[in-house]
């Protein structure tokens, strides 16, 4: 049943078509776990919001979109990769093209056994990025916005997408994964061509961490 206190917020949040405002690390909103989605606002609002976040996540420019990242408290997310890199980046990561895509009371599992590490930043922590080692496959359950069943295994890049952003629903930030040796600015084009190859194997062995699979 729809929440009128949720409603106005969201109505008010949603009162212009420009990009949403975006929560950076330190509001306490992105260390709560976030209310799963039972359908609190109406479902026309709830279209109005998903496209407001898939503007948002585009402008910004990101893959995915929490609702805790523009201030709301609630287990929905969006995800969108054009994949648009280099051939050697796509097959060493495992990148492939995503279509758009809401993912409701999203959870994940391994499901294959295995980690891969690769550099990875988030919106709501600008001007970084970190080496965060994550599961290569994962079965993915959730909602989709109109309350149909997801439940499918995602593997390489897209697998990290749902693991970072279900993480965000959870009050985990992906540094809370990363290996901090490896963290690195990306305030300059310098700093951001110095780890963009395809691994973190260079960064791992000039700034001193270990890989999964590494003694």
């Amino acid at each position: 049943m729809p929440s009128t206190s949720l409603t106005d917020h969201v109505e008010a949040l949603l009162a212009d078509e420009a990009p949403l405002p975006i929560v950076f690390a330190g509001d306490p909103v992105l260390r709560r776990p976030a209310e799963p989605y039972d359908g609190q606002l109406p479902d026309a609002l709830l279209d109005r919001l998903v496209e407001a976040m898939r503007r948002t996540m585009h402008a910004a420019p990101g893959v995915g979109l929490a609702a805790p990242q523009i201030g709301l408290p609630l287990r929905i997310a969006v995800i969108e990769d054009a994949a648009t890199v280099p051939d050697e980046v796509r097959e060493a990561r495992g990148r492939t093209p995503q279509p758009f895509r809401v993912l409701v009371n999203p959870v994940y599992e391994d499901a294959g056994g295995r980690q891969v590490a690769f550099y990875e930043g988030c919106l709501s922590v600008p001007g970084y990025q970190a080496v965060a080692a994550r599961h290569e496959r994962v079965r993915l359950r959730a909602l989709d916005e109109r309350g149909r069943a997801v439940d499918e295994e995602v593997t390489g890049w897209p697998a990290r997408i749902v693991q970072h952003e279900t993480d965000h629903l959870n009050g985990t930030l992906y540094l809370d994964r990363a290996e901090l040796r490896s963290l690195s600015h990306t305030l300059t084009q310098e700093a951001v061509e110095r780890w963009a190859q395809p691994t973190p194997a260079l960064a791992a062995k000039e700034l001193g961490f270990a890989l999964p699979g590494q003694d």
